[in-house]
């Protein structure tokens, strides 16, 4: 435990503890000493002591009361108490009136500033989105001119199409024809050939047969498919004049 030592001017007494200072009644201002600092120090700059000192008052000075002036009627800038503070009031209700009136008048300026912004942001909504109708309205009128000229081209390479198919049909029914007519023939002559000489005259005429028939076949495949598709571009116009 922590041991001080205390100085009354003349000489220095303890060692002490702290309940053996608290009977000695230390001032703020008395000199004490532990073991672990290098000087004196009062009382008051010791932390565990501030506790146990003893609080000695100052000295007290007696002061003579200052004599009361009386007012009968006390004023304030000029005016009796009770005028002044009715105008007071008043001042305050006006000026008071004049905020709320200056405050009410930048909230409806405020007020009519956003609601000509709205209506023009509205406005401006209302062009733009009039300004996107028109361009799709554009862009599905241009779909549309294309589709027709696709559609026109296509019914017109269809048609030569079906043309030329047409012409080639007559052309390869004619050899057909001729060819059946060269079978007959080959079958009926006799002269200056062998059987054998007559067999290949005979396979070569009817391989052609079969060539043109083949040929003819698959130009009414192609004359049926370009027909069906003819009509599905005419049954789509008619859809959608």
């Amino acid at each position: 435990m922590k041991k001080y030592y205390v100085h009354n001017g003349i000489e220095s007494s303890g060692p002490f503890d702290l309940a053996e200072l608290q009977i000695k009644q230390i001032t703020a201002t008395t000199p004490v000493w532990f073991s672990g600092i290098p000087d004196w120090k009062t009382a008051s700059e010791i932390d565990e002591l501030q506790t146990i000192l003893k609080i000695v008052p100052p000295p007290f000075k007696s002061v003579p009361p200052k004599p009361k002036k009386e007012e009968e009627n006390p004023k304030i800038m000029g005016l009796n108490k009770k005028t002044f503070y009715v105008v007071f009031l008043f001042v305050l209700l006006i000026i008071g009136s004049i905020v709320l009136t200056i405050l009410e008048e930048n909230r409806k300026v405020e007020l009519d500033q956003k609601n000509l912004k709205t209506e023009k942001e509205n406005q401006q909504f209302q062009l733009q989105e009039k300004e996107i109708q028109e361009q799709k309205q554009r862009i599905s009128e241009q779909e549309k001119l294309e589709t027709e000229r696709l559609t026109k081209e296509r019914k017109a390479a269809i048609n030569s199409k079906l043309s030329e198919n047409q012409i080639k049909q007559i052309e390869y029914q004619s050899r057909l024809e001729e060819a059946k007519n060269n079978l007959i023939k080959a079958n009926e002559f006799q002269f200056f050939r062998t059987a054998e000489e007559k067999n290949r005259e005979i396979n070569a005429i009817q391989t052609d047969i079969a060539d043109f028939n083949n040929e003819i076949k698959l130009l009414e495949n192609e004359r049926n498919q370009l027909d069906l598709e003819l009509e599905k571009i005419q049954l789509k116009e008619n859809q959608n004049p």
